[in-house]
């Protein structure tokens, strides 16, 4: 062989390998999402969506693909034919599809998973949650105060782990306001069914709720609660612009926060398809993933913010506005402080010891959390009795 041609050979090479290397930078990384509701529905997938755009926004290597309205027990199909389509990362946003999820991540081993809500994990299957519980608190300590019949409307969704843990939440925070209260619950057993949710609303306002919360995804709640005057909250985005007189407060959320710092660690080696086992991301108000608030940096509404400041609660012998208490808690919570609203003692509306003095609920405990605070009247399916 020629100098000559030696020399284009090795240019030819050096060419190819730059080639490869620069096909190998510019590969996206393809992450794909699937949704329990319409990405219109207001609340929960409408908030998932919003992360995964904010996600791809952030990051210029990643490519997306979502499904929506996928019902809970019927993901497996749907992740078949995203793993044909080349997702590498798939996230399974609704509790219902846990089991689901954990057969795929068997099934499909190269791929990585992360599942919504839930706690079985695998060694390419992570778990994670932007739980509401610290603002569900907050959220009741002003129902508690702004209610002047003493009975809150609650429209609860499947009384699972999570929504028990909400609904106590702000049972309890209901009940440190305003000890006389109760927070009346009607199950609609649907994630997304605002025809239902009317009438669970409707229902709790005729048997004399003054003031109501939701925890379906859409704006139902607060336009029902808005049509008869009342307060009420939002549920996972700002929901002010629904009844703008009646939107005291509520609960947003921040999925990008955790959808950027996941792919972020999966595209630079840090999280890979054998070591997931042991990844639950728990996130709160202290890492930014949820937020107290009518609309996006307005913990309340001017006009309820006057009347929480001149409501009143005894906080350790001392009578304190229910206003600086939530606004104190928040601060604290945001630091990562030591306030958890499920400090113990704390007894189950049976009157069973749940959480020992000086205790406070582990993730575990929350995650499957069975029993109800006192304060919740109603019917709560598989609530133990001992």
């Amino acid at each position: 062989m020629s100098k000559i041609t030696k020399l284009l050979a090795l240019a030819l090479a050096l060419t190819a390998a730059a080639t490869t290397q620069a096909g190998a930078q510019d590969a996206k990384l393809k992450a794909c999402f699937i949704y329990v509701g319409p990405t219109g529905d207001i609340g929960w997938s409408y908030a998932h969506d919003q992360g995964r755009k904010a996600a791809e926004k952030a990051l210029p290597w990643l490519e997306t693909q979502y499904v929506e309205s996928v019902p809970e027990g019927q993901a497996l199909p749907v992740i078949d034919r995203l793993a044909k389509n080349g997702c590498q990362v798939i996230f399974t946003t609704s509790f219902g599809y846990m089991d689901d999820t954990l057969a795929a991540a068997k099934k499909y081993p190269n791929i990585i998973f992360a599942h919504n809500a839930g706690f079985k994990r695998n060694a390419n299957m992570a778990t994670y949650m932007a739980d509401f519980y610290q603002v569900y608190y907050l959220n009741g300590l002003a129902a508690g105060a702004l209610s002047k019949s003493g009975k809150v409307g609650f429209v609860g969704t499947y009384p699972i782990p999570e929504l028990k843990r909400h609904l106590s939440a702000f049972a309890l925070g209901v009940k440190a306001a305003n000890p006389k209260a109760s927070v009346n619950v009607k199950w609609i057993n649907s994630w997304f069914d605002p025809a239902k949710t009317r009438e669970a609303s409707e229902a709790l306002l005729s048997e004399g709720a003054d003031v109501l919360t939701s925890a379906e995804d859409s704006a139902t709640g607060v336009q029902t609660a808005g049509a008869k005057n009342i307060p009420t909250f939002s549920h996972y985005n700002p929901m002010l612009k629904f009844s703008p007189s009646n939107v005291v407060s509520g609960h947003i959320v921040h999925w990008d926060k955790i959808y950027i710092d996941f792919l972020t660690k999966v595209h630079n080696g840090t999280y890979t398809t054998k070591n997931l086992a042991n990844v639950d991301y728990w996130w709160l108000l202290s890492k930014g993933a949820v937020e107290m608030g009518a609309d996006m940096n307005m913990p309340f509404t001017v006009k309820f913010a006057a009347q929480l400041k001149a409501a009143k609660m005894m906080v350790g012998g001392k009578s304190v506005s229910v206003y600086d208490r939530i606004t104190a808690l928040n601060a604290q919570m945001k630091k990562g402080e030591s306030f958890d609203p499920f400090t113990g003692p704390v007894k189950d509306r049976n009157g069973v010891l749940r959480v020992p003095a000086g205790k406070t609920m582990s993730i575990g405990d929350l995650n499957n959390m069975s029993w109800v605070a006192p304060g919740v009247v109603g019917q709560v399916a598989d609530e133990p009795k001992k």
